[in-house]
């Protein structure tokens, strides 16, 4: 599965943007889906996870009700909105996908690219 991370940009604190991450090659509907970030000189950290069909997703504490992970796997592409932003957000923001959902990246076997998302104050 090779995956491909867009939607980053500079926002406002406060602002909205909606992450996307496109998949091609394997049946991406196998796959459970999740994204991380990595701020500068620190640990890349967990986000949120979805589930194979969508049943089920989870958040890190930083982004609950804020953020949003979807997927359509009709068009081999899951999504994280992100609203309320603050500057404590910016980060490169990274998609994955692998055989099992949850915040270990040890659980996805596939990377993107790096997105990066700016939020200044």
């Amino acid at each position: 599965v090779q995956l491909q991370a867009s939607g980053g940009g500079l926002v406002q604190a406060g602002g909205s943007l909606r992450l996307s991450c496109a998949a091609s090659g394997r049946t991406f509907s196998s796959y459970a889906a999740g994204w991380f970030h990595q701020a500068p000189e620190k640990e890349r950290e967990f986000v949120a996870t979805i589930t194979r069909s969508a049943t089920s997703t989870y958040y890190a504490d930083s982004g609950k009700g804020r953020f949003t992970i979807s997927r359509d796997n009709a068009k081999n592409a899951v999504y994280l909105q992100m609203n309320s932003l603050k500057p404590e957000d910016t980060a490169a923001y990274y998609c994955a996908a692998g055989g099992n959902w949850g915040s270990n990246e040890a659980a996805y076997t596939y990377w993107g690219q790096g997105t990066l998302v700016t939020v200044s104050s």
